[in-house]
């Protein structure tokens, strides 16, 4: 009896202390805020960033926010500093907030470079990425030049870190390639930039000409966001530079196309079709002494149909290669359109292409709210000023649901008798003798 009585005692109290103090908020420190779990869940900045970005949100209730998860990147938790950086790369991705980061741009730094140097693998990657954010936001100026000077040599020594993890490692490299495509100023620094790119992704380069295939290792990912990286500054070096990497690079490309890593050769048959295209526009006589291997190289990518490939593998290679076939044989590219609210981006090159695919990575679905209201990108992209638009005009231009639900159907329906034509049993197929 004794014993259940005192079971029964501490079911009736709950297993819990008598004297609980609430969290006050003369409290809410840095400190307590880590064992808060409003504040130190990571899934709380996943799911309620876009909520606190909201439209309907005020300003003063955006920065409050915000300002809550730069108070959380100096947090003693690993995980509530990832999770504040990833809430501050949200922001920066969904919003304009050039003002604002403005004013705080270097106690945003200082984090940065507090979880560069002392974070893990997936706190690296996340502050990698709001570094990319943030000069994203501030575009070509001071300001971005003074982020760069910050955390360019922590980047290039995690780079170059054989320890760090690849997942890491390639952040790094493609947040050191995008800031400096926005604020490098000084042209020696982007020489040095690119060497140091070069040298990592010279090693997946085939040692011995007759090497029939390149077999991919654990570093090959790495390699790719160098070679991507890299790809992205030529594209804004001086003529007689191009010319020079062109002389280094474009007799050793080719090799790449027979690595087996799917991914190795999409980037290097996009990475030709970019150098023939600088070739050809500084020099409108160029000639390729390889010509006829490498077009053989690439027709063969183009029409592969090796059952050892995954489906999704040999069909996505197919696709991207017979567009490298047209640029390198005819000098043709397939213009894509690119609609964002009212406007449309047509692009019709292959360095358009690549600066596009190189920051719809980095800004992901706020791609484009960026090419509506970022003027660096748009100065990129030669779009002009933003467009202004208030919001009773942008109400008129929405299409209401009911209607998209029509035209979905009509296109449905056309889609559907189109196919059905070309899959009819009783279709002639022809005579047979």
């Amino acid at each position: 009896m004794p014993l259940q009585k005192a079971r029964g005692k501490r079911c009736a109290q709950g297993g819990q202390p008598r004297n609980v103090q609430p969290f006050s908020d003369e409290d809410a420190s840095i400190e307590t805020m880590s064992h808060c779990s409003g504040f130190s869940d990571p899934a709380s900045f996943a799911e309620d960033a876009p909520d606190a970005l909201d439209e309907e949100g005020t300003q003063e209730d955006i920065e409050y926010r915000l300002k809550g998860f730069i108070d959380l990147t100096f947090d003693k938790s690993a995980k509530t500093r990832q999770a504040a950086l990833e809430g501050l790369k949200n922001a920066l991705v969904s919003k304009m907030l050039y003002e604002f980061i403005l004013e705080r741009r270097m106690t945003l730094t200082d984090s940065i470079e507090r979880c560069l140097k002392k974070g893990k693998s997936d706190e690296q990657r996340a502050a990698a990425g709001l570094a990319c954010a943030l000069c994203v936001q501030l575009g070509p100026g001071i300001e971005s030049e003074e982020v760069l000077k910050t955390l360019g040599p922590i980047l290039k020594k995690i780079i170059s870190d054989g320890t760090a993890t690849i997942p890491a490692r390639q952040a790094c490299v493609t947040c050191f390639g995008v800031c400096c495509f926005i604020a490098m100023d000084d042209i020696t620094e982007l020489y040095l930039t690119m060497e140091c790119l070069e040298n990592i992704f010279t090693k997946s380069y085939p040692k011995e000409k007759d090497c029939n295939g390149i077999c991919s290792s654990p570093n090959t990912a790495l390699h790719i966001s160098a070679l991507l990286a890299w790809t992205l500054l030529l594209t804004i070096c001086p003529i007689n530079e191009v010319k020079k990497k062109l002389e280094m690079h474009l007799h050793k490309l080719p090799g790449l196309l027979a690595c087996d890593d799917v991914n190795m050769r999409i980037a290097a048959g996009e990475t030709l079709a970019l150098l023939f295209e600088l070739a050809r526009g500084t020099d409108s006589d160029f000639f390729y002494e390889d010509m006829e291997p490498l077009t053989q190289t690439l027709r063969a990518l183009a029409t592969d149909g090796n059952k050892h490939r995954a489906k999704v593998d040999k069909r996505k290679q197919r696709s991207v290669f017979r567009d490298v076939l047209r640029a390198v044989e005819e000098r043709d590219f397939p213009t894509e359109t690119v609609k964002f609210g009212p406007e449309r981006m047509y692009i019709d090159c292959w360095v358009k292409k690549h600066t596009y695919d190189t920051f719809k990575e980095v800004l992901g679905s706020g791609m484009q709210y960026h090419l509506q209201s970022n003027e660096f990108l748009r100065n990129v992209f030669e779009l002009g000023p933003p467009v202004m638009l208030d919001a009773a005009a942008l109400k008129t231009m929405k299409i209401s649901r009911f209607e998209r639900h029509l035209y979905n159907s009509a296109a449905f329906k056309a889609r559907t008798k189109a196919r059905s034509k070309c899959r009819d049993k009783r279709a002639d197929v022809g005579e047979f003798f």
